[in-house]
C-alpha cells in the first residue's frame, strides 16, 4: 500500500514538473482575464468599423450584411433541400418542417468528400461537382421528380445585395479554388444545376454556416440571437439594429451580420499575442497574412501548431531527448484529431504515447505528459479567444438593447465544438 502511494506522489510529482516546464515555455500562449478582456475591446472596435459606411473598406472584420430579417417564428412549414459548402465534408440535406399541432422538422443527409483537386482546382468544376452531388443524392432519397426550393449555405466571406445572391471576397480555410472571386456563387450553381436536365431546383437563398446555425437553433429557441462555428474554421454571426448597418438602406427593425471574425488581425491588431509558432504556421499556409485569428483557433491549424511547437521543444533537448523523427518534420503529422485524443480525461495520456509512437518518437512518462499539456494549452488558448470575441457580440446587443442583463442564446456548431473532449 505504502509503495502504491509513493508512486502515486512519484507521478503527481513528476506531472506537476512537467507541467510548469511546458507553461514557462508556452508562457505568452497563456491568456490572462486582463489580456482576454483587452481582445474583447479590441473586437468590439472592430465591430464598428465594419459596419461605418466609411470605415468598411479598411476593416478587417467586415461584418456582411446577410438580408436575413428575422429568426423562424414557428409559421414555416414544407420540404426544401439544402447544400453546404465549406468544411472538410460537403453535405446534401432533405429538410421537412411541419405543425402537427406542434411545429416539429425532420432531417436527412449525406455527406461527400471534398477532394483537394475539387477545393484547389477551378470554379467550373467545384459547382458542377456540387450539382452531381446534390443529384447523386436527390436519386438516393427519388425526389428527383419534385420541384423543391433550395437553400445554399458557403461558409465564406461573400457580398450580399440579396438573399439570394453573393459575391465570393476571398477564399479561407483550404479552398483556394480559381476564376470564382469576385463572381456570384448563386448563378454559378444555378448554371451547374442546369446541366442537369431531370431536374428542377432553383436556388432560393444563400448563406453563411453561423446564419444557418443561428436560424436553425432559433427555430427551437426563439431567443437564438447568436450563431457560432467552430471547426475547420470559426466565424460568427447575429442580430443587428438595422439603424447601425451603414451598408444597408433603411433604419428599421433587424438584420443578421455575418461578421467573418476569422479575419481579426490581420491588419497587426493582434501582432502582439501571436506568437513565434503562429508566425510560422501563417507563412506555411495557404494563404499568408490572412484570416489569422482562425488561425489560432480553428481545427485546421490546432494540430500543426502543436507539431511545430514540440519540434521546436524536441530541436532545443526539451522532449524525446533531443531525437526528431521524419513524422515529426513533416507538415499536417499532427491534425485536431490526435490533439482531441490527447486530451481525453481518462485514456489522453496512453493516447499520447501511441500517437507519438506512431510519429516513430520513443516517448518516455514524462514527454507524453508535456506533449498533453501543449495540446491543453493550445485549445485553452483557442477556446478563450472565441470567448472573448462572442463576448464583445453578447456585450454589444445587450447595448443595442439598452439592458443591464439580457438573456440569450448562442446556436453552436462546428467539428472542433462538437468533438473535442473539453
Amino acid at each position: 500500500m505504502f509503495a502504491v502511494h509513493l508512486l502515486a506522489f512519484h507521478f503527481t510529482k513528476l506531472k506537476e514538473d512537467q507541467i510548469k516546464k511546458v507553461d514557462r515555455y508556452l508562457y505568452h500562449m497563456r491568456l490572462s482575464d486582463d489580456v482576454l478582456l483587452d481582445v474583447m475591446a479590441r473586437f468590439q472596435a472592430e465591430m464598428v468599423k465594419g459596419l461605418g459606411r466609411d470605415t468598411n473598406p479598411t476593416a478587417t472584420v467586415k461584418m456582411l450584411p446577410s438580408f436575413v430579417r428575422s429568426l423562424p417564428d414557428g409559421s414555416e412549414k414544407g420540404d426544401f433541400l439544402a447544400v453546404d459548402l465549406g468544411g472538410s465534408l460537403f453535405r446534401a440535406h432533405e429538410v421537412k418542417v411541419f405543425d402537427d399541432g406542434k411545429q416539429s422538422s425532420q432531417l436527412e443527409s449525406k455527406f461527400y468528400p471534398t477532394p483537394k483537386e475539387v477545393v484547389q482546382g477551378n470554379g467550373t468544376e467545384l459547382f458542377d461537382y456540387i450539382a452531381d452531388c446534390l443529384v447523386d443524392f436527390m436519386e438516393a432519397k427519388n425526389l428527383k421528380h419534385k420541384k423543391l426550393p433550395l437553400g445554399f449555405t458557403f461558409s465564406f466571406p461573400c457580398k450580399q445585395t440579396k438573399l439570394d445572391e453573393g459575391f465570393l471576397l476571398g477564399w479561407t480555410k483550404n479552398f483556394k479554388v480559381r476564376g470564382v472571386q469576385d463572381t456570384d456563387v448563386v448563378v454559378s450553381l444555378r448554371k451547374a444545376l442546369q446541366k442537369h436536365k431531370d431536374i428542377d431546383l432553383d436556388v432560393l437563398a444563400l448563406v453563411n454556416d453561423t446564419v444557418g446555425t443561428m436560424m436553425t437553433c432559433g427555430y427551437d429557441d426563439q431567443r437564438c440571437e447568436v450563431g457560432l462555428v467552430i471547426g475547420t474554421g470559426t466565424n460568427a454571426c447575429y442580430m443587428e439594429e438595422m439603424r447601425h448597418i451603414d451598408l444597408v438602406a433603411g433604419d428599421e427593425g433587424r438584420m443578421c451580420i455575418n461578421t467573418e471574425w476569422g479575419a481579426f488581425g490581420d491588419d497587426g491588431a493582434l501582432e502582439d499575442l501571436r506568437t513565434e509558432f503562429d508566425r510560422e504556421l501563417d507563412l506555411g499556409s495557404i494563404n499568408p497574412g490572412k484570416q489569422l485569428f482562425e488561425k489560432m483557433i480553428s481545427s485546421l491549424y490546432l494540430g500543426e501548431l502543436v507539431r511545430l511547437i514540440i519540434l521546436k521543444m524536441t530541436k532545443e533537448g526539451l522532449l524525446f531527448n533531443g531525437k526528431v523523427s521524419t513524422a515529426l518534420l513533416t507538415k499536417g503529422k499532427i491534425e485536431m484529431k490526435h490533439v482531441s485524443a490527447m486530451e481525453k480525461y481518462k485514456e489522453g495520456l496512453s493516447n499520447t504515447k501511441e500517437i507519438l509512437t506512431e510519429l516513430n518518437l520513443f516517448p518516455s512518462e514524462e514527454d507524453c505528459i508535456a506533449v498533453q499539456h501543449v495540446c491543453t494549452i493550445v485549445s485553452f488558448r483557442s477556446a478563450n479567444l472565441c470567448a472573448a470575441a462572442l463576448a464583445a457580440i453578447l456585450t454589444r446587443l445587450r447595448e443595442n438593447k439598452k439592458l443591464l442583463r439580457m438573456r440569450t442564446t448562442v446556436g453552436i456548431d462546428g467539428g472542433l465544438y462538437k468533438t473535442h473532449p473539453q
